[in-house]
């Protein structure tokens, strides 16, 4: 607690500090100011997207108006999981969204996504931030109009495995599953036999209304709640084998940050990295308190049978070592990366 006072105290001094930097209100001209439009990838309701929409108007308020970040919910400029190919086309100029997402363009995406066999939540932060996590990704983007900085991977406690109106207490259970999985989760779960599709999240509640599918996984349980999935489905099952993380991140755009003068650049870098770091820990409280409000409602919380978790570690082994040796290069750098650094935080643990 004394050390997390601490540090919250030099942020506090560090953001005062640079604010000395920036003049008072109305004394720049209106030319001066710089508008960035910032869409999240969820519904209004997703923590994430909430955080999101603190994070712009922190960035406006630490840099005087004369950095003005405009939040959008996902999916109101252009459609959800489509952000980072906006923020390429300078139509956004930051956004808040997962790698994965992005697997269209980058088959190396779905390692810094939450994945089987993944880093957690810190060792995920830690690697991104100060292991070359954020260096490898700015890599995999070369040649679009992206990037990304340390600190602005918000790391999230492990996803729910699902919610499902359905018992999953075998593997055969899996067999034609409708499920919605996204990223490489989605494929290992494929190739176990489960009919996996993707769906924004702001349309599971009716897609489970319907019965276009029968279960679904989709970030953690805090976010879940506040979504009222409780309402939907009878089962929430917990794992941390398919997702031990749920990585978002803040994606800019590279010609845009790069012309930002230098003590804007380190302003929004500053508020990025605390936001996204109270995002995480917020979410892993939250997440704790969630599980009896599920519980409460009627659900049924249970763990994931043992059988189907060492059957997805070996599919998911198998996957990325055939992912490894037909994609480009870059992917099996991320991959080898994190799996080194996965094993050097393994020992100290």
């Amino acid at each position: 607690m004394v050390h997390r006072r601490k540090y919250g105290f030099m942020f506090i001094a560090f953001v005062a500090a640079l604010m000395l930097l920036v003049p008072a209100t109305g004394s720049f001209a209106a030319k001066d100011k710089i508008v960035w439009k910032s869409s999240g990838h969820g519904p209004a309701s997703d923590p994430s997207q909430i955080y999101h929409d603190k994070l712009c108007n922190a960035i406006t308020e630490a840099t005087g108006g004369r950095l003005t970040v405009k939040p959008f919910v996902g999916g109101s400029i252009v459609p959800a999981y489509k952000e980072v190919d906006a923020i390429d086309q300078g139509v956004l100029q930051m956004g808040y969204s997962c790698p994965m997402y992005n697997l269209d363009k980058w088959p190396a995406a779905g390692l810094i996504s939450s994945r089987p066999g993944g880093l957690p939540g810190e060792a995920m932060r830690t690697w991104f931030d100060f292991g070359g996590g954020a260096d490898l990704l700015n890599k995999m983007m070369e040649g679009y109009n992206v990037m990304t900085f340390p600190g602005a991977l918000a790391p999230l406690p492990e996803e729910v495995f699902f919610h499902s109106k359905v018992e999953i207490e075998s593997l055969d259970d899996l067999k034609g599953l409708k499920a919605r999985c996204m990223g490489d989760g989605g494929e290992i779960l494929k190739r176990m036999g489960a009919a996996t599709v993707i769906i924004p999240g702001g349309q599971l509640y009716e897609a489970m209304q319907r019965g276009t599918i029968d279960a679904f996984e989709y970030s953690t349980l805090a976010s879940n709640w506040n979504m009222h999935f409780n309402e939907v489905a009878k089962y929430v099952y917990l794992s941390p084998y398919r997702a031990p993380s749920d990585p978002q991140v803040i994606f800019v755009n590279k010609k845009a940050f790069n012309e930002l003068p230098d003590d804007l650049k380190m302003i929004v870098k500053s508020v990025v990295a605390k936001f996204t770091q109270d995002q995480h820990e917020y979410l892993v409280n939250e997440s704790m308190k969630a599980v009896e409000q599920f519980r409460a409602a009627g659900n049924e919380v249970r763990k994931v049978p043992k059988e189907i978790e060492v059957a997805l570690q070996a599919e998911a082994d198998k996957f990325y070592a055939e992912k490894s040796q037909k994609e480009s290069p870059i992917f099996g750098e991320i991959y080898n990366s994190m799996k080194s650094f996965g094993e050097a935080y393994n020992a100290i643990h």
